[in-house]
């Protein structure tokens, strides 16, 4: 599972490919809500009922707008193709692999998809997320790679799509490290053959920042939590930082129209810090939206978290329509596979969200998880400062097997933040 439950303050970039019906860019009432890492089954292990389900069982009311697919988490992998990784749904290790590469066959998942866009939502799919193998070496490359993901995800062919028949709407940049290189020619090429993003709350973003600057997207989706400028500091006008961000959108933007999106937790479990209560997030909302013309609405991380938090997205879409909408009792039947997946990718990546460098103000004081017993650690990297990690990334550390619990970048296995599980003596 690849979390975003520890970043700091990431900007998700947004472009959409094909118009759809029923959902407006230009509208401030806007929910997005990420879908593939089930980040309430990364840590609530036992309350299987609650895990990730199909992507269409989110797509049974009209609460959520768009749907992010997480993660395209390694650009490069056998055969020169992308990898993804979406969790307990599908990934590389549990499902075929289309022969001679490391991408996953999840075309099961074309009907649900396609479902979701007859009910007026939008999918993308997220390249990068918090660890993975993510950049360029040059901008030829990068704006060879736009094709790639055209034939694969978009609106071209390939014998290797992932997701079958489906055609995604658009995609989404969450960039949370690395060099920038290419990333401009990547989503210049890529814009061109359509015709948004995610960085971290700190302005600029320190990973995608001049990307930002250089290519016109549809959405930014802000993290503004695990940061210092996040929701629990609304209150405090030299830390909540949302107007720097207007300001960005109609004055430096290539796209005078870019919708700013408040990014946040659905639950106290999706983040080391930043969650608030319902009602204090629709004063938030409400106020932001009055104040600043370029708030587009909210995106939450993620779908099994706000659905296990007492429907969390419902409270917000009502915050963001002034509706006092009730779910109907869901009667869909479907099935997943238990069985959690855990799998260790490269962490020198960029995500296609940008992610700032700003140091995350986390107060947690949460205990880390600890498992008896030796276990292997073969061919398990060493834990290192500086890099990030995602739910479900395994590191040894001072002679034990550590695996992450969510996104963390700098918080020690066994420190105070809580982030890591301790899986035994190596």
């Amino acid at each position: 599972m690849l979390s975003k439950s520890g970043l700091a303050y990431v900007p998700f970039l947004c472009l959409v490919a094909r118009p759809i019906a029923a959902f407006v860019m230009s509208s401030n009432q806007n929910l997005a809500v990420y879908w593939g890492q089930n980040s309430y089954g990364a840590v609530n292990s036992a309350d299987t009922a609650n895990w990730q389900q199909p992507i269409s069982y989110y797509c049974n009311d009209n609460v959520i707008n768009t749907f992010p697919i997480a993660f395209l988490d390694e650009f490069y992998s056998t055969g020169n193709l992308p990898s993804i990784n979406l969790a307990n749904t599908c990934n590389n290790v549990n499902d075929p692999v289309f022969p001679g590469t490391n991408l996953p066959d999840c075309s099961f998942l074309a009907s649900d998809i396609e479902a979701c866009q007859a009910a007026g939502k939008i999918v993308t799919i997220s390249l990068g997320g918090a660890t993975g193998s993510n950049g360029f070496a040059n901008d030829t490359q990068a704006a060879a790679y736009a094709q790639t993901i055209w034939n694969l995800f978009l609106g071209g062919s390939s014998s290797t799509r992932p997701f079958g028949s489906a055609v995604l709407d658009g995609i989404d940049m969450d960039i949370e490290g690395g060099s920038q290189t290419g990333f401009a020619s990547f989503l210049t090429a890529l814009r061109n053959l359509m015709n948004g993003g995610t960085p971290q709350c700190p302005y600029p973003d320190a990973y995608i920042g001049t990307t930002l600057d250089e290519v016109g997207f549809d959405a930014v989706y802000v993290q503004f939590y695990n940061n210092w400028c996040g929701l629990t500091n609304y209150n405090n006008p030299n830390a909540w930082d949302f107007g720097t961000w207007d300001n960005w959108a109609k004055t430096v933007s290539p796209n005078p129209n870019v919708k700013v999106y408040i990014g946040a937790p659905a639950s106290s479990s999706a983040a080391g810090s930043g969650y608030v209560s319902p009602s204090t997030f629709t004063t938030i909302i409400q106020q932001t939206m009055a104040q600043y013309s370029s708030f587009g609405g909210v995106m939450l991380w993620d779908a099994s978290q706000a659905y296990a938090n007492s429907r969390y997205d419902v409270s917000v879409k009502n915050a963001l329509t002034g509706g006092t909408y009730t779910p109907p009792t869901t009667t869909t039947t479907t099935t997943t596979s238990t069985t959690q997946t855990t799998t260790t990718t490269s962490t020198t990546s960029t995500s296609t969200t940008s992610t700032s460098t700003t140091s995350t103000s986390t107060t947690s004081s949460a205990s880390p998880t600890t498992t008896s017993g030796t276990v292997s650690c073969s061919g398990v990297a060493a834990w290192q400062t500086g890099v990030a990690y995602v739910g479900g990334d395994e590191v040894t550390y001072n002679g034990d097997l550590w695996t992450a619990k969510w996104w963390s970048e700098s918080d020690v296995p066994g420190g105070p933040a809580g982030d890591w599980t301790n899986d035994g003596v190596c």
